[in-house]
């Protein structure tokens, strides 16, 4: 008998929001998504909770402290145990430099002001002088200096948060100069998810709109979903799922023509693409010398080598950032403002992030695009060679790849048990590698490929293998009602917080 997630996937899409709420409401049918959901979790547990059983669990505060040097010597067996795979370039993107002189120098930087808060400016004005800088340094590389229009910023905690505050940024200005109650944003497919977040959080339409051919933008599609309550188009430089830069300037042109906004989502390529046409790589304008762009978000803690937990979003000018602050005048704790959505931050992070981007420097960014962008393009001839997968799109260095004759996802599960972390794609089903330094190092890129040539040999000759992450991934690809995909995620999420 076929289980209920491949009955639920021959389901019309047009029908299947009413069908998921009708679902919802019938105990059998609610008990039976239960039990699957729940055998899918517990196949995952084991990855979830490697340290089960090996290590004490806590789900009260000890009767008596535990040593510092006994804590100390457990965090550092963890970090051994788990270090080995990023820093051998095993993982795609999320260690972005990984060497260790640089990381012992940020672990400096971040101790000497690991008391530090913005939030109390008056205490620390040296992170103001940090985060001033930070937004300086970095609207310069993308194209203030070139910009009619004074270019601005905030420090944020990271891409999500630099979205987040741009959305809403674009809202509240619609709503005050505009009156418009229920704000749009018009996105690409491929835009990231924080700008779903950002409709969810700020009661915000957004409508996606599929991508052409070449997995980038279609700007004729996006200018056809523009209405009167549209605050904002968004643009990816490059896009985090297939690594395509949209075409920008075609977009800044329709902005400008509309009269709305135009985020460039640069969070990925903030740090590479500024130095790829200079390196001999065909890349359009995509900053602020166009003048349609009005907000751009880049983050310091991927390519920018700064530790995890700093972005900047950046705006033109002054009015339009504005609207991204928090202000009240009216407390009874006093006059309060804030930036960010955060009150408190950890000023250490921006102390490291400062000193990340002072110490590389120009010409240190510019080594490390050459590296990544020649392995990107390595990587990417050697996948094409490969008769079963095909390259989507015309990438820089994120190479994300699709097979017309096998299940993606077993490859991907495949290269899993060779010790791969890789990203796995919906919308067609693809697997990608975010090309890092790490993956610049003598080697690296030659076992990527030989690993992947052998995992889609093992799923050619075994194509119905069971476990791993291919049946999450193959349901969620094949269901038309994604409430049910998002309630299995969030079990997911629910098991990680879970002590035995």
């Amino acid at each position: 008998m076929p289980s209920l997630t491949a009955l639920l996937s021959r389901v019309d899409p047009a029908i299947a929001r009413k069908v998921e709420r009708a679902m919802r409401r019938v105990p059998f049918l609610r008990r039976q998504m239960e039990r699957q959901y729940d055998a899918i979790v517990d196949e995952l547990d084991a990855s979830l909770h490697p340290y089960r059983g090996r290590l004490a669990e806590y789900t009260q505060l000890p009767a008596t402290g535990r040593s510092r040097d006994e804590i100390l010597a457990e965090m550092t067996m963890l970090r051994d145990e788990e270090q080995g795979r990023w820093r051998d370039g095993f993982v795609s993107g999320a260690v972005y430099h990984g060497d260790a002189a640089h990381i012992d120098f940020l672990n400096q930087v971040y101790a000497l002001n690991s008391q530090s808060n913005p939030l109390h400016f008056d205490l620390w004005p040296s992170t103001v002088k940090y985060e001033a800088e930070i937004v300086a340094m970095t609207a310069h590389m993308l194209g203030a200096g070139l910009s009619s229009d004074p270019v601005v910023g905030t420090v944020t905690s990271g891409g999500t948060e630099s979205i987040l505050l741009a959305m809403r940024a674009y809202r509240d200005r619609a709503s005050a100069e505009r009156g418009i109650e229920r704000a749009r944003i018009v996105a690409p497919s491929s835009a990231h998810a924080a700008f779903d977040k950002a409709a969810q959080y700020f009661a915000m339409d957004l409508v996606r709109v599929p991508v052409g051919p070449d997995y980038a933008a279609d700007v004729d599609a996006m200018a056809a979903a523009i209405d009167k309550n549209t605050v904002a188009l968004v643009g990816s430089t490059p896009s985090f799922p297939h690594g395509i830069v949209d075409p920008i300037p075609e977009l800044a042109a329709l902005a400008q023509e509309e009269g709305i906004g135009l985020h460039v989502d640069a969070c990925l390529g903030g740090f590479v693409v500024p130095f790829a046409r200079g390196l001999g790589y065909a890349v359009p304008d995509f900053d602020f010398r166009l003048p349609g762009v009005t907000s751009m978000s880049a983050d310091t803690h991927k390519y920018g080598y700064a530790a995890k937990g700093t972005s900047v979003v950046l705006y033109r000018g002054d009015a339009l950032r504005r609207y991204q602050y928090y202000a009240v005048a009216d407390w009874p704790g006093g006059l309060y403002f804030s930036p960010t959505f955060a009150g408190s931050r950890p000023g250490a992070l921006s102390a490291a992030c400062w000193a990340a981007m002072v110490s590389t420097g120009e010409e240190g960014y510019r080594t490390a695009a050459a590296g990544i962008l020649a392995t990107g393009q390595l990587i990417r001839r050697w996948v094409e060679q490969i008769p079963d997968l095909v390259v989507l799109g015309d990438p820089l260095f994120v190479v994300a790849f699709g097979s017309p004759t096998l299940d993606i996802y077993r490859v991907l599960d495949a290269m899993t048990a060779r010790g791969w972390s890789l990203n796995g794609l919906h919308h067609p089903p693809a697997v990608h590698l975010c090309v890092t330094l790490r993956h610049t190092q003598p080697g690296v890129a030659q076992r990527f490929v030989d690993d992947l040539r052998a995992a889609v040999a093992e799923v050619k000759a075994n194509p119905s293998a069971k476990g791993g992450m291919a049946p999450v991934y193959g349901m969620a690809a094949s269901m038309p009602m994604h409430g049910l995909v998002e309630d299995l995620l969030k079990r997911v999420v629910d098991a990680l917080y879970r002590v035995a």
